[in-house]
């Protein structure tokens, strides 16, 4: 304890990010920990939120892992509630956990994989928004970004709940954030072009060399969360410099 009676965690800041084992998320993650955020990291594999959490440098102290699969209804309460636990406050939110299969036509579609992606997708981070907000708005202050998807915009054929989900992302951003603004509270949301992650599996008609890297949307992200005081970059388009879908 500190002579003013307080923990050295009550004034750090911390930033949760989902699905931060890999990806754009674990991408993400690293940056707010050279930022010198204290962080909660989840996921649904302790291996990679542990090799997240090494990379970060951070003390175990500083770094909450917590084991979570957010298509349960009840994730985001145990979420969030294990990160006041341990911090007893929230400044960054990023919710960029998703979930999609292979591209497959509609009328194939499992109805499991329909309600996993509403669920991931759209579900979760609308209740982690929520539960953020509550938590920020006593304080004047916070930063919500969602991740959503080009996908949303571009609606592709194979792909049609992915694009809804992450098109409601980028409309429940703009709505959420038109309420909450004059609480103090920064929203955004990130729409990318193709990224070069795990979820996109290889394709000779992609040229991977040319997709977004994770750490230039982690850029992104860090761009919204060091925005200065007044103002807010409530939608943020990224697409790469060259087109990696070849033509022909």
């Amino acid at each position: 304890m500190t002579a003013a009676g307080k923990s050295p965690n009550d004034e750090a800041r911390v930033a949760i990010v989902t699905g931060a084992g890999r990806g754009i998320g674990h991408a993400v993650a690293l940056e707010l920990g050279r930022a010198g955020y204290s962080l909660c990291v989840a996921a649904r594999s302790r291996d990679e939120l542990e090799e997240t959490r090494s990379q970060s440098g951070l003390a175990p102290d500083r770094a909450l892992i917590v084991l979570v699969d957010l298509a349960a209804e009840e994730a985001p309460d145990q979420l969030m509630g294990a990160a006041l636990d341990r911090y007893g406050h929230v400044d960054v939110l990023v919710n960029n956990a998703g979930w999609a299969p292979p591209r497959t036509p509609l009328l194939k579609m499992r109805p499991v994989d329909v309600d996993r992606m509403i669920a991931v997708n759209l579900r979760a981070p609308i209740a982690l928004t929520r539960l953020a907000a509550a938590a920020m708005i006593p304080r004047g202050a916070g930063t919500i970004v969602n991740v959503a998807s080009s996908a949303a915009l571009k609606a592709p054929a194979g792909e049609a709940v992915y694009a809804a989900t992450k098109s409601g992302l980028i409309a429940f951003t703009r709505a959420a954030f038109a309420e909450m603004r004059k609480s103090g509270l920064k929203l955004a949301v990130i729409v990318p072009g193709l990224v070069d992650t795990a979820m996109i599996p290889n394709n000779k008609r992609l040229d991977r060399a040319a997709m977004l890297s994770t750490a230039s949307v982690a850029r992104a992200v860090m761009q919204i969360v060091d925005a200065p005081a007044g103002t807010c970059p409530l939608e943020v388009r990224l697409e790469p410099q060259l087109d990696p879908e070849r033509q022909g």
